[in-house]
């Protein structure tokens, strides 16, 4: 939001609840569900292009709750399309994820590769946003843009994530919580420069295209688990089972952003994890940071 602010553009969101960090500049929300056709709609008066970044994102949610899943990411970005195609909306940008190329270790992929079918239903529901966009485009004319995010991290971030798991588990005092053997490969990105690159993504030369915006560096999980002990002191890691259908991710080219957007990711993940804390630590009380058991990414 703050990065659309500092573009100047005029922003509305449309949130399940309204802004949560006080002190912010405020901003006009409409509150409700993207499950909510004719919510979309009062949303939309008056805008001309929308960035789509509802989802259900985190995978042990989805799992749990598959129907509310396909409501909110797949029905929901239908009705995105839909209210956006009603109210004669330039453009939508759609914040999907690089959990679509799957299990293809050691392979290179870019934005063209093809994609296999999703083990996991969090990308079934991701990848069904994909192909409305690619329809409404086709059907009605409406632009779209498509961009695969890596996995954020950094202020504001969800805790189940696995980042701010990791802090608050040692933060905590807790042991490090690592599913499966830890090899599991993620191409992070760090909030700030995500802002950035989804801001991009509104230029003209966006129009019908896809871009993967991940950071400049693989890492697994296990990396992660150190990155964070180096930053906060030795605690024990602890491996429990690893989950069906995980992200073990390719070697993803951000290539065609750098050259057609002016976007690369500039924050390396040592970086990002210590401005997290340090974030995290202005934001909480110590004494009143919370512990996580939860990961998810």
């Amino acid at each position: 939001m703050e990065a659309l602010q500092r573009e100047g553009h005029d922003v509305r969101v449309f949130d399940l609840r309204r802004f949560p960090y006080p002190g912010r500049r405020e901003v006009e929300t409409v509150v409700a569900d993207v499950v909510d056709l004719q919510s979309l709609l009062v949303a939309m008066r008056g805008c001309d292009r929308v960035l789509h970044l509802a989802a259900m994102a985190d995978v042990d949610q989805v799992v749990a709750d598959p129907r509310r899943a396909q409501a909110v990411n797949a029905e929901g970005t239908l009705n995105v399309l839909e209210a956006a195609r009603r109210s004669s909306i330039e453009r939508i940008v759609y914040a999907s994820t690089i959990w679509v190329y799957g299990d293809r270790v050691g392979e290179a992929v870019g934005e063209d590769s093809e994609l296999p079918l999703p083990e996991h239903f969090y990308t079934a529901t991701k990848l069904a946003g994909e192909m409305y966009c690619h329809s409404y485009g086709t059907l009605y004319g409406l632009q779209w843009t498509i961009l695969r995010f890596g996995i954020p991290y950094g202020p504001r971030a969800r805790l189940a994530a696995v980042v701010p798991s990791f802090v608050h588990q040692a933060l905590g005092g807790s042991p490090l919580t690592i599913r499966g053997d830890g090899d599991q490969s993620r191409r992070f990105v760090y909030v700030e420069d995500l802002a950035e690159g989804v801001v991009r993504g509104l230029l003209p030369v966006a129009a019908n295209r896809v871009y993967n915006l991940v950071g400049q560096e693989s890492v697994t999980i296990r990396e992660v688990a150190e990155v964070v002990r180096r930053h906060l002191g030795s605690v024990a890691i602890v491996h429990v089972p690893g989950r069906r259908g995980d992200l073990v991710a390719a070697e993803i080219s951000g290539e065609r952003a750098r050259q057609e957007l002016g976007w690369s990711a500039t924050t390396s993940f040592e970086e990002g994890v210590g401005r997290y804390i340090d974030w995290l630590r202005e934001e909480e009380p110590w004494g009143e940071i919370r512990s996580s058991t939860g990961i998810s990414d």
